[in-house]
């Protein structure tokens, strides 16, 4: 038998059988993992098996290339701040989506892990989580190869005046150094480099360029799937506190 242990957050759970489960936890040493619950169905189990849940996680199964089976101790829930506030709930259905959709199972990203849990717990702090959530796609998009590079004009190498972000390198754009490509450049807003006012707005348009390079950069490699749909209602949820 194979076994081992340690922390991890739930971000899915399906039936699988008469009354168990299969749930998909994120955790550090050994990234995105599924695993079957015995019994993840019963009334007694499932109001433990929340998405967002941390969870003291044991996997074992008798082969390593397995589905194996998950024994769990809950460590903390977050389902009181998810049921009570929308923007709460649609951040974490996001957050599970993404990962799910981008992530190679079995392939540990420690960082990640460590940004997405401190993400989690921000669960529910309606002012300050949209900026946070903005700096963990960021971060998502670093994690997995494509970090953008927004220090300085691709083309002029100017620190100043940097307003475009280039599709194809990821690197920053000054009006000046774009000149007639500048309508096909994306927009490159000042929060999106830790600068000036955080609003609503200003996230979202923000989100608009991290959007695009996980749909066309992360996405294809992970089957060509379309951004899940529920980060649209995050950001619908995001419109809605400004």
């Amino acid at each position: 038998m194979i076994s081992w242990r340690e922390e991890g957050a739930l971000l899915r759970v399906r039936r699988h059988g008469e009354g168990s489960a299969i749930i998909e936890v994120l955790t550090r040493g050994h990234g995105l993992h599924a695993g079957v619950v015995r019994g993840g169905g019963s009334r007694r189990i499932a109001p433990l098996l929340q998405p967002g849940a941390q969870l003291d996680l044991t996997w074992t199964a008798r082969l390593g290339e397995h589905l194996g089976n998950f024994t769990f101790e809950p460590v903390r829930s977050r389902a009181d701040r998810v049921m009570a506030d929308r923007l709460a709930l649609a951040g974490l259905n996001a957050v599970a989506a993404l990962l799910v959709s981008v992530l190679p199972e079995r392939d540990p990203h420690p960082p990640l892990y460590d940004r997405t849990v401190a993400l989690l717990d921000l669960l529910g702090e309606t002012e300050v989580w949209p900026l946070a959530y903005l700096r963990w796609e960021l971060s998502l998009l670093e994690e997995m190869g494509f970090a953008l590079d927004l220090s300085r004009c691709a083309v002029t190498g100017a620190t100043e005046g940097l307003d475009l972000v280039s599709p194809k390198s990821g690197r920053a754009v000054s009006r000046a150094g774009a000149g007639t490509w500048a309508s096909k450049l994306l927009p490159l807003p000042p929060v999106l480099r830790g600068e000036g006012d955080a609003a609503a707005a200003d996230v979202i348009a923000a989100l608009a360029t991290t959007g695009w390079f996980i749909e066309h950069r992360l996405l294809p490699g992970s089957g060509d799937r379309p951004l899940p749909p529920a980060r649209a209602r995050l950001i619908e949820a995001i419109e809605r506190t400004g």
